[in-house]
């Protein structure tokens, strides 16, 4: 994609498995860095290698490029430009079970304004200078030339998808693509900011707790749920200055990611009124935790329970 707009793109449709390879192949051409997504429309998971965090985890994440592995791994990390690797073995059966191509914008030097609700795209249009639009299911994706840090729910049904994130691809778009403006940046640093420590106004319950008796259908032991359960909720009570918003996402998304093998229910909405307790009480304001708790919990493409 260009700034003038004048890059000729493949576009989306509903198109068989080996017809993601073949457009991931012309964006990649184009120097957009593609990756494909398996049922539910989430990356596929990790190799055996790094399965159960055995490689480190998310440090293989912090910047694109990092993710060595043969096949798709590491989520957006995965995502390469290199027609070798699209088309190796090692990623031969990934593209057969592909149900949708994502990429990396921030890897092309894009950022993504995701929409998800015609309200939210009245807004924009009220708000955000005009740019390439791409419509979406329930909304649109506003594409803006220039990278930035991601961060999701940063107001009512509006990510931001940029550095160390991913978005469908559901084709070029219409429209002139435009410079990032300073308004998508301020929403990023206003919402990540986690307000000064004081007394917290809610109606979140600090016991909200998960327990068997709500996830019959899980095929986890209560100590593996409680122990990464445990972990995510220090990473978001550690989030005393700022951010602890997005790790309330990011806890959320990772965990709901360990059951979408479970035949359910798994009662992932106690674990999410837990990340929201823990995210509220280091001052992240009720309404937007819920929000990036209950995006992360859906982005983990998880039955709710």
């Amino acid at each position: 994609m260009t700034a003038d707009g004048k890059t000729r793109l493949p576009r989306a449709g509903n198109h068989p498995a080996g017809c993601h390879l073949h457009t991931a192949l012309q964006l990649a051409a184009v120097g957009i860095p593609v990756l494909p997504l398996r049922r539910g429309k989430v990356p596929f998971g990790n190799c055996r290698a790094c399965a159960h965090n055995a490689c480190g985890g998310r440090p293989n994440m912090k910047r694109a490029g990092t993710c060595q592995c043969p096949a798709p791994c590491h989520a957006w990390a995965a995502a390469t430009t290199d027609p070798h690797v699209l088309t190796s073995p090692a990623w031969a059966a990934a593209w057969r079970h592909a149900v949708a191509l994502a990429y990396h914008p921030g890897g092309a030097g894009l950022t993504v304004v995701d929409l998800d609700s015609t309200a939210a795209v009245a807004w924009a249009r009220e708000t955000l200078p005009t740019t390439r639009t791409v419509p979406t299911t329930r909304g649109e994706h506003w594409i803006y030339q220039g990278a930035m840090r991601s961060s999701n729910a940063v107001r009512p049904g509006v990510d931001v998808k940029s550095l160390m994130n991913y978005a469908r691809w559901l084709g070029p778009g219409t429209g002139r693509m435009t410079a990032l403006p300073s308004a998508v940046r301020n929403l990023v640093a206003r919402e990540d900011t986690t307000p000064a420590a004081g007394r917290v106004v809610s109606s979140v319950s600090a016991r909200a707790t998960w327990n068997p008796s709500v996830a019959t259908g899980c095929r986890h032991t209560e100590r593996f749920v409680r122990t990464g359960l445990e972990r995510g909720l220090a990473l978001v009570r550690a989030r005393t200055e700022s951010g602890a918003g997005s790790q309330a996402f990011g806890v959320a998304r990772f965990l709901a990611s360990q059951h979408t093998t479970c035949p359910g229910p798994c009662g992932l909405a106690a674990i999410g009124e837990e990340i929201v307790t823990a995210a509220v009480l280091v001052g992240v304001p009720e309404p937007y935790a819920r929000r990036a708790v209950t995006n992360g919990l859906e982005t983990a493409g998880e039955r709710a329970a």
